[in-house]
């Protein structure tokens, strides 16, 4: 017995809908081989078999998940193989989690210097002409130089 809707086509549109990415990005998948390519109707109209609704799904998944498009291939390549090792999987997916961590660690460091620009701003010249700033005279040192005493009104 054939699952509902199976067999059926699928327009760009209809299927962009149903998998919330946009067309553009449907027709760019296509055009770098993600997802097998469109049938064409003699007016040219790109029509997809139901199977790319949960190859696309899977696909913006994966994306969401901040996975490169490189890895994407290489995920979507083990979700259809029978013969391949879900090690694969997870080491894709460890590798991934790594680079999450450290881009943590870089925004949790960022944001502490932030948060001292704002602070050292409001505590020492907040008001002050904008050239004597202290935000704008820290971000001026080379990185790793000792922190600027005073500020604009200081």
């Amino acid at each position: 017995m054939k699952k509902p809707g199976a067999g059926a086509e699928l327009t760009i549109g209809v299927l962009a809908e149903r998998t919330s990415c946009t067309v553009p990005t449907i027709r760019y998948y296509e055009e770098i081989g993600l997802i097998p390519p469109a049938r064409r109707r003699p007016s040219g109209h790109r029509v997809y078999q139901a199977e790319s609704q949960e190859l696309l799904s899977f696909i913006r998944h994966c994306r969401d998940f901040g996975f490169g498009l490189e890895q994407v291939r290489e995920l979507v390549s083990l979700s259809q193989s029978q013969e391949r090792d879900c090690f694969e999987t997870l080491d894709i997916a460890q590798a991934h989690l790594r680079a999450v961590r450290a881009k943590l660690l870089e925004l949790h460091t960022l944001e502490a210097s932030l948060a001292r620009f704002v602070k050292d701003c409001t505590t020492m010249c907040a008001g002050g002409p904008a050239a004597q700033c202290c935000i704008l005279k820290d971000m001026a040192q080379p990185a790793g130089a000792p922190k600027q005493a005073g500020g604009c009104c200081g």
